[in-house]
């Protein structure tokens, strides 16, 4: 059973993917794979440990690592980096002899520099290699834009369920299961249909108690259909795909994905399901909160009447291909005399080695973004003092690093007098409680607490603060819900949300279907 991946959100309008981006977070070879994947604390993700976790449960059988790279959401892949990927896929492939299976752990929002579906070309290119008799699985985040080229030379199509991605590791574990139903002569037939829609980010919750949830409410319908009249026993996996508006290809959009064993069954749930979105359209439509509006909010929690808030960064969302490290919200938060406030994390290399070199205890003033990468990351200086140092490992503890290591890379926790900020030198979103843990500071103790996360916080923070106690907040940056912010060059028009008038009809099935 050969394994390779290739996980990365791509932000069109981000700085371009380098080897080194995958270097320092994920990228393993052979049996290096392997360790990791059954090791206590992964630096993968969930997917591929799901799928050694469920093979290795259901019996003997020779996995065949070849090459693992996954990074933070970034901007497109250099193209030779990815060429040289490409290649040692495919030598791994071809010297592996006789293979029964493949899996594949793919994003779905990946871009090159000159490719904008690599998830495509490196399944054309499996499949070329390994010949038609062999059984392809790929699982894909739910923020896939779901190109041709990504169903039509695999045997099954497995996406997350859950936004925050708290399913992951299941999802590699639905995977081996497929897998093995395959290789016991399973025949499969997949189907998408995509909508003109683009979710906002923030439209994309799953959660039962999410405010808004759309999208969730479609994934939910696909679950309850596969296991009802005429579908029973007929579907593999229904995976809903939202989408992900900032990688600007021609087929982006929310996409239902249906592999099942019968072609005509497939069309026509894919079809019912598409129909629903289509009836939720008037709800992908963003609501933030004024930047004014929030460091209003934040003054008001100095009554402890109040319950605490978290304020999330949406726009600047280093899980989107932020950067992690604009100032606007903590600028405005400074100048109101917001307190009893925590801000993470920040990504800046440059401060967190000052505050290293000058220790705990420096005062000092701390510039942020010396060298600013894009128009939203422009400099800012306060007066700060150096609260505690890390060297940057941290074992994720809830949401969707729990149970896995991320490196913050040297990292220091700076009193700005009434906010604690903490920065980091290798880039992430701020998803999981450990990352302000680390640092010795009390969450609950905290009145407001603002995050560089789009909605994987959600997953991570809820044990503090519940959906009516989370404020996103419209500020400038890379990962804007407000979609009419960017320069779209290839996104398929009209579509909502940036289009009036737009249209689309349930496809006529064949009779029967």
């Amino acid at each position: 059973m050969a394994l390779l991946g290739f996980s990365i959100e791509c932000n069109r309008f981000a700085p371009v993917t380098t080897e080194h981006d995958f270097a320092i977070r994920t990228l393993l070879r052979g049996e290096a794979i392997m360790t990791d994947a059954r090791g206590p604390a992964p630096v993968m993700l969930g997917e591929l440990p799901g799928f050694v976790a469920d093979m290795d449960a259901a019996g003997p059988w020779q996995p065949v690592p070849i090459l693992l790279a996954m990074t933070e959401p970034n901007g497109p892949v250099e193209q030779a980096f990815f060429d040289g990927l490409m290649a040692e896929w495919e030598a791994g492939l071809r010297a592996a002899g006789t293979l029964d299976g493949v899996y594949c752990v793919m994003h779905g929002a990946g871009l090159c520099t000159g490719d904008d579906d690599p998830e495509g070309t490196i399944q054309a290119m499996v499949r070329r290699v390994v010949g038609p008799g062999v059984k392809i699985v790929s699982s894909f985040d739910l923020h896939a834009n779901v190109a041709d080229a990504d169903i039509a030379t695999i045997d099954a199509f497995i996406g997350y369920r859950t936004n925050p991605h708290m399913d992951m590791r299941e999802c590699g574990m639905e995977s081996a299961r497929v897998m093995r139903r395959l290789l016991g002569g399973l025949r499969t037939h997949i189907a998408k249909l995509r909508l003109p829609i683009i979710p906002p980010t923030v439209t994309m919750l799953t959660g039962r108690d999410a405010p808004n949830r759309p999208y969730g409410e479609v994934i939910d319908l696909g679950q309850a259909l596969m296991e009802r009249p005429p579908y029973a026993g007929r579907i593999v996996n229904v995976s809903v795909m939202g989408g992900f508006a900032f990688a600007d290809t021609a087929f982006n959009g929310l996409t239902a994905v249906v592999t099942a064993t019968d072609a005509g069954a497939a069309r026509a749930l894919a079809a019912e399901l598409a129909e629903a979105g289509w009836a939720r359209r008037a709800q992908f439509y963003p609501k933030l909160t004024a930047l004014a509006d929030a460091v209003a909010l934040a003054k008001g929690t100095e009554d402890r009447a109040r319950p605490a808030l978290a304020f999330a960064d949406v726009a600047d969302n280093p899980g989107g291909g932020g950067r992690g490290n604009t100032m606007f919200i903590l600028e405005a938060f400074l100048a109101a005399g917001v307190k009893d406030a925590l801000v993470g994390v920040i990504y800046d290399a440059a401060l967190a080695a000052e505050a290293h070199a000058l220790g705990e205890g420096a005062a000092f003033t701390a510039r942020f973004n010396r060298a600013p990468e894009n128009e939203f990351s422009h400099a800012f200086a306060a007066p700060a003092t150096v609260r505690r140092l890390h060297p940057g490992p941290v074992r994720g503890r809830r949401g969707i690093f729990a149970g896995g290591m991320v490196d913050l890379g040297p990292s220091a926790a700076l009193d700005l007098g009434g906010i604690t900020v903490v920065v980091i030198s290798q880039r992430v979103q701020c998803a999981d409680p450990a990352f302000l843990e680390a640092f010795g500071l009390d969450i609950a103790a905290a009145r407001v607490v603002v995050v560089k996360s789009r909605g994987h916080f959600r997953g991570g923070f809820d044990e503090f603060f519940k959906h009516a106690q989370v404020v996103e907040v419209d500020a400038p940056g890379l990962t804007s819900p407000v979609l009419s912010h960017f320069p779209w060059k290839h996104l398929p028009r009209p579509v909502i949300p940036l289009d009036d008038g737009v249209r689309w009809e349930k496809p006529a099935l064949e009779q029967g279907a």
